[in-house]
């Protein structure tokens, strides 16, 4: 039976300068906002933090983070699988220092579905939303990216932000969904063919993921350990 997926992302809100290779460098990174989006519904829910006029604040509050940490626990108690592209390695990692609410960010990530964990568990490199999702016949905006989200924030070009951060939980969704259905995720190379990795149980949890066999990466210079993603939990 098809799960009933959320897709959930958040957008930072620091404004780096454009080398910058190691976000965790530059922490606390802090959240502009967030979005998550359920599979039976239209339209996303984006979270953010509101100045006294009523104006998007730079940031969200810990009160609001934890506000929608309570929305994210109650949709999974309702049934919904939540599912992220990365979210182990990075959303949830970022969601846990802003709120302060680790225990529950840890046990929310364990039991999700991260597209990206799951393939890097399975092949020993990841997969980046684009060329899972170009390999569907979809993409991410031309004109935004993830690193440019927080200096359009900042310069209150914020319904822009919004759009991007709700089209990259749409992607995830179709990805995750499209990816269910044929047994299998499909993705670009950077050779620009296409190449699959088999989900013969369908996709597995964060927890499930880490229970794989590690792949063979011999191949590698300088191979990822899985605590790359993993190591905040611990």
């Amino acid at each position: 039976m098809p799960h009933k997926y959320i897709a959930f992302d958040i957008e930072t809100a620091k404004v780096l300068p454009q080398d910058v290779h190691d976000l965790n460098q530059h922490r606390p990174l802090g959240i502009a906002c967030c979005a998550a989006w359920c599979s039976d519904e239209q339209e996303p829910k984006v979270f953010y933090s509101k100045t006294a006029d009523g104006t998007p604040a730079p940031q969200m509050t810990a009160q609001d983070l934890t506000a929608l940490l309570s929305y994210l626990e109650d949709k999974a108690g309702a049934g919904y699988t939540l599912v992220t592209h990365n979210g182990l390695g990075f959303d949830f990692d970022i969601l846990a220092e802003e709120s302060g609410k680790v225990a529950a960010c840890r046990k929310l990530a364990l039991g999700h579905v991260d597209i990206m964990y799951h393939f890097f568990c399975g092949k020993g490199f990841p997969v980046s939303l684009d060329a899972a999702a170009r390999a569907i016949g979809l993409s991410k905006p031309a004109d935004v990216d993830g690193a440019l989200a927080p200096l359009l924030w900042q310069e209150q070009q914020h319904q822009k932000v919004l759009d991007y951060v709700a089209h990259d939980c749409r992607l995830t969704l179709d990805v995750a969904e499209t990816s269910e259905q044929k047994g299998r995720i499909t993705w670009i190379t950077q050779r620009g063919k296409k190449s699959s990795f088999e989900l013969p149980s369908g996709w597995l949890t964060v927890e499930e993921a880490s229970a794989l066999p590690l792949p063979d990466t011999s191949w590698m210079d300088r191979p990822w350990p899985r605590s790359t993603f993993t190591h905040w939990l611990s």
